[in-house]
């Protein structure tokens, strides 16, 4: 059985309307996919940190109930869990500030086990963090030498702005891993200056990987892949909170990529665009869906 393995943060995200708190949920980019794919029945493992106190223990047992292995959760004896603060406007999107509280972040897990085409995803600035760099490349070392499926989200938020020059090497390698790249507009205009899709391809993508996906909320989804150029329009819907969208376009994608039977030598072959339409078309089910909702993930189970 195919597995994904996810590697990322965990947070609590304490989501307010206005400055009306309205929920707290277990959250994190990779966190919210995995959450997703578990729940549709999509055999998981997550590798990531949280803080020994009781947020951390909610989110082990949250990852637990909902089909997530979290056996590779590093519990730091010292250390408080992170917290994100999501403020939705009046169109639902968010605006985050994080609370991290990690003194001596230091990754200490043992590597799943990892076969052909299983799927890794990564991303956000947790797969370009310095401070963990060294473990993170290194667990992406071994995932592509075991004919991993590498997955990347870039997910680039403006609040570290100021790192980009710190972090660029980090992130030009990331690409050299994976197979598949997906950036929404704000990260690559934070992290290039720019947000054209055939420019970011041609430019900042295309040397690395040959497989692109651009995000630009409601608007279009933009592929660029082995010759395709294709646009994809978003159904136009009432939102209750974006929060998870694009971590659930992933799982989505993911989750596509699992029941069609896509495997490396495909992707690396080029797919033929009526797989990708396959692909993108989950994407944005699963993506819809967790709009819909104040959770970061998707509610249903899917067969």
């Amino acid at each position: 059985m195919r597995k994904v393995i996810g590697i990322g943060e965990t947070v609590l995200d304490i989501i307010f309307k206005g400055d009306t708190p309205i929920n707290a949920v277990p959250g994190g980019s990779v966190f919210n996919g995995l959450i997703s794919l578990g729940r549709s029945g999509v055999k998981t493992t997550f590798i990531s940190e949280t803080g020994n106190d009781r947020i951390g223990r909610r989110i082990i047992s949250f990852l637990e109930e909902n089909g997530v292995d979290a056996s590779n959760v590093c519990v730091h004896k010292d250390s408080k869990s992170p917290l994100s603060l999501a403020f939705l406007d009046d169109n639902n999107d968010a605006e985050y500030i994080f609370y991290k509280d990690h003194p001596h972040d230091n990754l200490d897990f043992s590597y799943p086990e990892i076969n052909n085409d299983d799927i890794v995803m990564f991303g956000s600035f947790y797969a370009v963090n310095p401070v963990i760099r060294s473990q993170v490349a290194a667990f992406l070392d071994y995932a592509k030498s075991h004919g991993a499926i590498i997955y990347y989200d870039v997910n680039y938020r403006a609040s570290h702005r100021n790192d980009v020059i710190k972090i660029r090497a980090n992130l030009l390698e990331n690409l050299e891993y994976c197979d598949i790249v997906r950036g929404s507009v704000d990260d690559f205009e934070v992290l290039f200056g720019h947000s054209d899709a055939d420019k970011i391809y041609r430019n900042d993508i295309s040397f690395y990987t040959r497989n692109f996906i651009l995000t630009q909320g409601a608007k279009s989804v933009e592929l660029r892949a082995n010759g395709i150029s294709k646009s994809y329009l978003v159904e136009r819907m009432e939102t209750v909170s974006t929060i998870g969208a694009g971590d659930n376009f992933n799982a989505g994608l993911v989750y596509g990529m699992i029941k069609n039977n896509v495997t490396k030598q495909q992707i690396a072959y080029g797919m033929p665009e009526a797989l990708w339409d396959k692909l993108i078309a989950s994407a944005q089910q699963f993506a819809g869906e967790c709009c819909k909702s104040i959770y970061n993930y998707i509610e249903g189970v899917r067969s």
